[in-house]
């Protein structure tokens, strides 16, 4: 049971940051057209991979891929072969029995050409499956390795149960590191964590690797927007809305709240908006939005909605409505199961997808295109259905703005062993007509 403080804590921060749902335009969902026609396929560009669920780029001119093996592996990718030896085997660190834990993702410092630097974000073995956000550097006689002595952990989050941990991690084009947090396992949020700001859990966490305090590996963003400083105590003379803006136990690395388990995100590379798929709970998933001026502070509604729905479902009609809504949804019925971001496309790979944010779902293989119309509204549409051994599970965007899929069956259960599962690959999305002659693409469901 929450305690007396949790609990008035959770009911300020709904007094502080719910909107009106009335006044907001409802999420879009799958059925719409595209304004600009954006036919896509998939090209293989690596197999043999065990539980993919994440690539990163080097931002150094090399064109090196690096993709994230959920057992604790991150392999290379050079050249357009994957290399015989890993990048980095954290695999004697890392628990991944279950699902939903392993080593999520890697994010390449903003200055990694002249510093070296890379970040991961592990399920750790020996701290029972908390999440360790490490920092590592490459070897430096040789940049197709990691360095494994120079690990420096910045950060641990600790969970009560084994799922919903999120996990990706990346660099804003604010050059923070932002941390997607899960609602720390169970089902329904069971220790309230989104709306609780005294907790890490079911949170978007922004922090700057590049400075350190005596309690911390690294400090927090003087504008995050859950700062409060030390002060006097004022009881009169002061508004309503000044006292909802006073957290003076909240977690100042918390950059958003109220998510379920946003276990993929990323950056638009041109606007710096940024997309967040939530994975719902039984009914809808979800893909939120939050533009590039913001100024942090969202409240994107879990546990009260989930979707533009409010949880618990049987109960719909007399549930309070709360937080932003997500810019589209869709249903568990008939669309998936598992919302995992893509991203939008840009740069000078393929320019005639440029702009289109593409999102993906791991239960079904469907992946949709958005854009938004001359009204302004997103459109929805289906490009890929997907044969059913074609599971997304991660995604990631090369240097020259190309978007890349990983690919996993990943048995969903647990405890099981990846290394008997079904390989995965890693996938590129491109343009349906420039398909290079000779590759290997996806495969589609029949018409």
């Amino acid at each position: 049971m929450l305690s007396a403080s949790r609990t008035l804590c959770a009911a300020a921060t709904l007094a502080a940051a719910s909107v009106s749902l009335a006044a907001e335009v409802m999420p879009v969902q799958p059925g719409g057209k595209l304004p600009k026609p954006t036919p896509i396929q998939l090209v293989k560009v690596a197999d043999d991979l065990v539980d993919p669920v994440s690539v990163a780029a080097s931002p150094d001119g090399s064109g090196r891929l690096f993709v994230v093996e959920r057992p604790g592996v991150i392999q290379l990718i050079k050249d357009g072969k994957k290399q015989k030896k890993a990048f980095l085997d954290i695999k004697d660190k890392t628990i991944s029995s279950f699902l939903e834990l392993g080593l999520y993702s890697m994010a390449f410092h903003p200055d990694f050409k002249t510093n070296g630097k890379f970040y991961i974000c592990y399920a750790d073995l020996w701290f029972n499956g908390a999440s360790m956000v490490t920092e590592y550097q490459v070897m430096k006689n040789n940049p197709d390795r990691a360095d494994p002595d120079s690990a420096r952990v910045i950060m641990q989050i600790d969970f009560p149960y084994c799922n919903h941990h999120g996990g990706q991690i990346a660099f804003g084009p604010d050059g923070y590191l932002y941390i997607g947090v899960g609602d720390g396992g169970w089902e329904g949020d069971v220790i309230n964590a989104g709306q609780d700001l005294h907790t890490w859990l079911g949170k978007m966490l922004r922090i700057d690797v590049n400075q350190s305090s005596a309690d911390r590996a690294y400090s927090i963003p003087a504008d995050n927007p859950f700062i409060t400083p030390l002060q006097q105590m004022t009881l009169f003379g002061v508004s309503e809305l000044q006292f909802s803006q006073i957290h003076p136990k909240a977690k100042p690395e918390i950059w958003a709240y109220g998510l379920r388990n946003p276990w993929t995100f990323s950056f638009d590379r041109d606007s710096g908006d940024l997309f967040i798929a939530d994975i719902g709970q039984n009914h809808w998933e979800e893909v939120d939005l939050q533009p590039a001026n913001s100024k942090g502070g969202e409240n994107y509604g879990w546990k009260f909605m989930c979707g533009s729905h409010t949880f618990p479902i049987e109960t719909e009609d007399t549930n309070p409505r709360v937080g932003v809504l997500p810019i589209a949804e869709y249903s568990h019925v008939d669309q998936g199961i598992c919302v995992i971001n893509v991203g939008v496309a840009r740069g000078e790979a393929y320019p005639a997808l440029n702009g289109t944010y593409f999102v993906a779902d791991w239960g079904s293989g469907k992946v949709w295109g958005m854009q938004k119309d001359d009204a302004g509204q997103w459109q929805m549409e289906e490009l890929l259905d997907l044969d059913t051994p074609l599971r997304p599970t991660g995604s990631g965007q090369g240097e020259d703005g190309a978007l890349y899929l990983t690919h996993a069956t990943a048995n969903y259960g647990g405890p099981v062993d990846p290394y008997t599962s079904e390989r995965g690959a890693l996938w590129k999305l491109v343009p349906a007509d420039q398909v290079p002659a000779g590759a290997e693409v996806a495969p589609l469901q029949a018409k």
